[in-house]
């Protein structure tokens, strides 16, 4: 337990009851209920620190004394301008707008559903749907013992809620923007986000982070996703946030029969970022599976922690992640795949790979196998290491500088990881971000 805060935290804890007043969930409400004791456990659990297994690697002292503000109401205007830089316009898609965690409904738009479909914001749906809501609302994301996820729980103010009913498919994709605009004050927001698909109902959803200016900041999502038998999701999460700030994230899912869980996650922003992806397979026939980038320079540092739990028989799993990182940037990355006792027929790989571009970068994996049934093939593996001096010289040898050789190399191996994106204008942005932030263009004039 590490229950001692900094004065600045101990000064947002107090604001509790005043910022009540805009959370989610009135007076006496079971929500109410819920989000205070989320609360005592956040207090209770304090943050992580190095002596915690999961937190090895990764110091948050940063993130622990800094004085955040929650905000009822965006008090920073942001422009359409601002909003209409982040939209993929070539992209037909429904879109939900936040800034500063709260729902601007003026640049959303929703494409005609389905009958029985839902698709809107958290706070709109908990006044018409309370009930529904209470049956699965952060009954799978662990706040009894996660003190990210207990801090979100016990702030939860707004975020996306998506429904679709059987046998129903989405056709076009929905864009979840959500914006920090901190120009004032270093803010902090908690999205929630709730997906539940009905059996044999299909969904593609970008969630994407952006911060539009270098002040620091905090973001902390929660995602909970329930998949009934036979649904389909492909999930790309982009997250490009400011230089300076924090982002914290959670993905919950929980897999039924015959379900396809594809998790995309990009993480190429943030001083200092951690990603938790978790699926759980309760179910014969469930598929999951998980691939990452991550590309760094600085002094960023990015913390991926995935868990795959194979409970029923005949599931299978597949895991991939890279990671590119100069300068003195560090990353850490762990992988648990669980087979429970009983599981067997489970097929489960895992990999990570990663490239070292300079002496000062460091990177810390650690893909695990925990196997408790004995009919099963799972296989994982590792790597680090640099790029191969002959690789540069035969490309040398074709005419390429040094540099545009290297370039080259390095974005071969991010490509990898971007190629099979789809819907094309969000592979096209990253594909962008990648040229001109990280590798000067140069892949370009050589591909081509």
């Amino acid at each position: 337990m590490n229950n001692i805060f900094s004065e600045a935290w101990n000064s947002h804890l107090n604001s509790y009851v005043d910022v009540e007043t805009w959370l989610l969930g009135g007076e006496g409400s079971w929500l109410q209920s819920l989000r205070q004791q989320a609360l005592r456990n956040f207090v209770s659990l304090g943050f992580p620190n190095a002596k915690e297994e999961n937190w090895k690697y990764t110091r948050v002292h940063g993130l622990a004394n800094t004085e955040f503000t929650s905000i009822g109401v965006p008090s920073d205007p942001v422009s359409v301008e601002d909003y209409q830089r982040y939209f993929f316009t070539e992209m037909p898609c429904s879109r939900l707008v936040f800034v500063n965690g709260h729902f601007v409904a003026e640049a959303s738009e929703i494409e005609i559903l389905p009958e029985g479909a839902v698709i809107g914001n958290l706070a709109n749906v908990f006044k018409q749907q309370e009930r529904q809501l209470r049956d699965v609302l952060a009954r799978y994301a662990d706040y009894q013992q996660q003190p990210f996820t207990a801090l979100n729980t016990a702030f939860i103010a707004d975020g996306a809620y998506f429904y679709l009913p059987r046998k129903i498919t989405l056709t076009k994709p929905i864009h979840l923007l959500f914006i920090t605009n901190s120009q004032n004050k270093a803010v902090v927001t908690h999205p929630r986000n709730l997906i539940v698909l009905e059996p044999e109902s299909e969904l593609n959803i970008i969630e994407h982070y952006i911060g539009l200016n270098e002040a620091t900041y905090f973001t902390n999502a929660v995602t909970e996703v329930v998949m009934r038998e036979g649904a389909k999701i492909e999930h790309i999460k982009l997250q490009e946030e400011s230089a300076k700030s924090f982002h914290i994230a959670t993905i919950q899912v929980q897999q039924g029969r015959d379900t396809e869980f594809l998790s995309r996650n990009l993480a190429l922003g943030a001083q200092l970022a951690r990603n938790d992806i978790n699926s759980v397979l309760v179910g014969e026939g469930a598929k999951c599976t998980l691939e990452g980038l991550y590309v760094l320079e600085g002094n960023r540092h990015v913390d991926n922690h995935t868990r795959v739990d194979h409970k029923y028989p005949h599931t299978s799993s597949r895991e991939r992640y890279k990671g590119i990182l100069g300068d003195k940037s560090r990353a850490v990355f762990n992988g648990k795949v669980m087979v429970y006792p009983g599981a067997q027929k489970v097929d489960a790989q895992q990999a990570n790979r990663n490239l070292l571009l300079s002496e000062g970068a460091e990177v810390n994996t650690k893909p695990e196998l925990e196997i408790y049934a004995d009919d099963v093939k799972c296989a994982h593996g590792a790597t680090v290491g640099q790029l191969d001096n002959n690789h540069i010289f035969y490309l040398r040898s074709r005419g390429l500088d040094e540099d545009a050789a290297r370039q080259l190399l390095i974005y071969a191996f991010a490509e990898e990881m971007v190629k099979d994106i789809d819907p094309i204008p969000v592979r096209t942005h990253i594909e962008r971000r990648l040229n001109t932030q990280f590798f000067r263009g140069h892949h370009q004039e050589i591909v081509l």
